[in-house]
């Protein structure tokens, strides 16, 4: 029997979302159901405090402080931490970064 090599080890300690690319197919669908209603379709926003996508307002962030905004919320934005796996919500960023030309 082969010996377990370390990256292995690491890669199942860390959990799939290492290991699963983020789906922009995937992203847009979760978007359209929880963030459209306030930042608008394609990220053009129809409530006034809210960034709007599409001109990359919010966008210029790492995607791990994208994460932790989208978990914790801010002002009008609802906290998806317990609604959306760490995985949807990669996914909506993902999505999300196709949005800015």
């Amino acid at each position: 029997m082969r010996p377990i090599s370390r990256f292995m080890v690491c890669l199942v300690l860390l959990g799939p979302s290492l290991t699963q690319a983020a789906s922009t197919i995937e992203g847009q669908k979760i978007y359209d159901r929880n963030c459209a209603m306030c930042h608008g379709v394609q990220g053009i926003s129809v409530m006034a405090s809210a960034p709007n996508f599409k001109y990359g307002q919010g966008l210029f962030k790492s995607d791990f402080s994208l994460v932790d905004r989208i978990k914790k919320g801010k002002n009008a934005c609802p906290a998806f931490i317990g609604i959306l796996r760490e995985q949807q919500i990669y996914d909506v960023i993902a999505y999300l970064r196709t949005l800015y030309p």
